[in-house]
């Protein structure tokens, strides 16, 4: 079974060396790499073209891109990775094995958050914990599923907010996650331009608007 490795784009170039270093690394085991940009104009597209690598262009919005990127690839298994997540050693082979168990069709990463500040360790613990109670991954965690589930769903919903949570309500219709406990890396430089406590107490806000039936669309400029 291929895997291939969708990641949405925007403005990215003071992080992209990193990131493109990262997927050659996955690419030389045989993963399909695409990158696709919703319309840089710091030159993320050329730059990642001429180091060899896949850039589809798509209307701005990371659901968006995602299913441009989805559209696009010729694997089995699809992996959505965020710009600023790095996936664990042998992540490729670690999806590919637990999703030719018949019980899952998707699946996610625990997570590290990488920053300074002490509680980002507690926040990364109680995300992997809540999404292992809940069945409800984020992005951040890497979701993984094969090619046929997330036909069935109808990709992800193009939304402009929690269009994680909403595939993930969506796939376990199908069957529980696979969880990983291997971790993603993923960059806590939201958490420190905002505050920790301030950004904790906004994504639960977040949340439990959403939970209530409060649009994505409202919520949106409130996360903003």
């Amino acid at each position: 079974m291929q895997l291939s490795i969708i990641v949405p784009i925007l403005n990215e170039k003071a992080q992209l060396p990193e990131l493109l270093e990262h997927l050659h690394a996955l690419q030389r085991h045989g993963c399909e790499i695409l990158l696709v940009d919703g319309g840089s104009d710091d030159h993320s597209p050329e730059i990642a073209r001429s180091l060899g690598f896949a850039v589809l262009k798509s209307p701005r919005g990371r659901a968006c891109q995602m299913n441009v990127g989805a559209k696009a690839a010729k694997g089995d298994i699809l992996l959505f990775l965020h710009a600023d997540t790095r996936l664990p050693e042998f992540a490729d082979v670690l999806v590919t094995a637990i999703l030719t168990h018949p019980r899952h069709c998707w699946g996610y990463f625990a997570v590290r958050i990488q920053g300074k500040p002490l509680m980002l360790h507690v926040v990364a613990t109680l995300m992997t914990w809540r999404s292992r109670l809940s069945s409800v991954a984020t992005g951040d965690q890497a979701l993984f599923m094969r090619r046929d589930a997330f036909d069935s769903v109808g990709g992800f919903p193009e939304q402009p907010l929690m269009e994680d949570i909403e595939m993930s309500h969506r796939l376990r219709r199908l069957s529980r996650p696979a969880f990983l406990l291997q971790r993603v890396t993923t960059s806590g430089r939201r958490w420190e331009s905002r505050g920790v406590w301030s950004t904790i107490f906004l994504m639960w806000r977040l949340r439990w608007a959403y939970w209530r039936g409060i649009s994505a669309e409202a919520l949106a400029g409130l996360y903003q």
